[in-house]
């Protein structure tokens, strides 16, 4: 089940070294949520809600990121945004561009964001100038599903140009996370998929979870999607 807002996550907290590197036999993924403890417990005292933003590439993760941060600034609400790609600064540009405190995040080969990398982000990132900042993942539906960042929340956004069998194929990451963004409806009767179909397959996975179907470009749901992240 994926971390409730504003409650510490199951994995605890556990006060690490960010730079601190461990190989060989240790357990990998327990140092992760280590990490991720560590990350988690920074941002609770700089009073910063962090969001992990997951999707597949063209989900529209960054537009609906930047229609988000426009309801909040409307609230007065300070938002920043850390941009996870393997390459390039293309989502940071655009997230700098609409006035967004942002950083850039490349992985290099890595298929996702980690515990370890964010908090090296975090380290410098100014924190004191931001009340909520979205971390937006990586684009994909797999390897982002087994690395927490420390994060209060998780949203996942889904694509119909996807397909209507994408939440049946990628279970792990729907199960654990609470909130999905349905995005690009509008283009739905182009594509011939019909977004209950992901819904219906999110809630049977996710019975609790909450599931919003928007259009990025034209704002729609995006206030809901924001009552859903507890915002």
């Amino acid at each position: 089940m994926g971390s409730r807002f504003g409650v510490l996550p199951r994995w605890g907290y556990h006060r690490v070294r960010m730079h601190d590197i461990r190989v060989g036999t240790q357990d990998v993924f327990k140092h992760q949520l280590e990490l991720a403890s560590y990350n988690y417990k920074l941002l609770q005292e700089r009073g910063v809600r962090a969001f992990n933003v997951m999707g597949a590439i063209g989900s529209g993760k960054t537009l609906l990121i930047l229609r988000l941060a426009e309801r909040l600034k409307e609230k007065g609400v300070r938002v920043g945004a850390i941009a996870g790609d393997v390459a390039g600064d293309d989502d940071h540009q655009k997230f700098v561009a609409a006035g967004l405190v942002a950083a850039n995040l490349n992985t290099g080969d890595d298929c996702h964001l980690d515990a370890h990398r964010v908090g090296h982000a975090l380290e410098g990132f100014p924190l004191a100038e931001v009340d909520v900042l979205f971390i937006e993942n990586v684009g994909n539906l797999v390897c982002p599903a087994d690395f927490p960042l420390g994060t209060a929340g998780d949203l996942v956004v889904i694509s119909v140009t996807e397909g209507d069998d994408m939440v049946r194929k990628h279970p792990k990451i729907f199960t654990q996370t609470d909130v999905v963004a349905v995005n690009k409806v509008d283009l739905a009767g182009f594509v011939g998929v019909d977004p209950m179909v992901l819904v219906d397959d999110y809630r049977r996975l996710n019975p609790q979870g909450k599931v919003v179907l928007t259009d990025a470009r034209s704002g729609r749901g995006v206030d809901e999607l924001l009552a859903s992240l507890g915002l």
